[in-house]
């Protein structure tokens, strides 16, 4: 997978989806005091920070562990891409991921799977494979989505305000059909990779 620095990071936006992240980190945190609310957010996202960079470091290693090729996570990768972004298009009261917790959340499932979810880990582990001499360009493209995503999810409630519903539903809706492609594209690049290996 032969990607620029930029196109990682708008990658790992699109599979973070911060924004379509607004309602159910609004609607999550609305029980947890207004004044926890921003430290549960830092919290959570550092959370999912960690997660990634721990498949950037021991993606490859997990790979070959299982035995894993290339072009079966680029496949494997696309299909899940391809399902979560068909949920973010016909969207269900219940979210993306399904289940909501009561209480305030920890970990699951703002840090794990909203931010740090299988497409974003099966993205990470990818952009490394293919290219493990950019490790560092990797890492700091993990940061600047990180940072957008909290920066984004920071302000939230303010968005959530001023958007509307309609507006963020729209807004996913679009990230979704975006995603389709990427995950038809990563699809298409996994076969061409198998049927090479023939």
């Amino acid at each position: 997978m032969d990607v620029s620095f930029a196109s990682a990071v708008v990658i790992l936006l699109l599979v973070m989806d911060p924004v379509g992240n607004i309602p159910l980190f609004v609607a999550l945190l609305r029980p947890v005091d207004p004044a926890r609310r921003m430290a549960v957010i830092v919290r959570e996202c550092t959370i999912a920070f960690g997660v990634l960079l721990g498949f950037v470091f021991f993606g490859n290693i997990i790979l070959e562990l299982l035995g894993l090729s290339g072009s079966s996570l680029n496949i494997a990768g696309g299909v899940i891409l391809f399902l979560i972004a068909l949920r973010m298009i016909f969207r269900r009261p219940e979210g993306v991921f399904g289940d909501v917790i009561q209480g305030e959340p920890f970990i699951v499932p703002l840090a794990v799977p909203s931010i740090a979810g299988p497409t974003a880990i099966a993205t990470v582990v990818l952009l490394v494979s293919g290219a493990p001499q950019r490790l560092m360009e990797w890492i700091a493209a993990v940061s600047v989505a990180m940072a957008i995503t909290l920066s984004v999810l920071l302000a939230a409630e303010r968005v959530s305000k001023l958007v509307g519903e309609r507006g963020l539903l729209a807004l996913e809706r679009l990230m979704g059909l975006i995603l389709t492609a990427i995950a038809v594209e990563m699809l298409l690049r996994g076969i061409e990779t198998f049927v090479r290996q023939l």
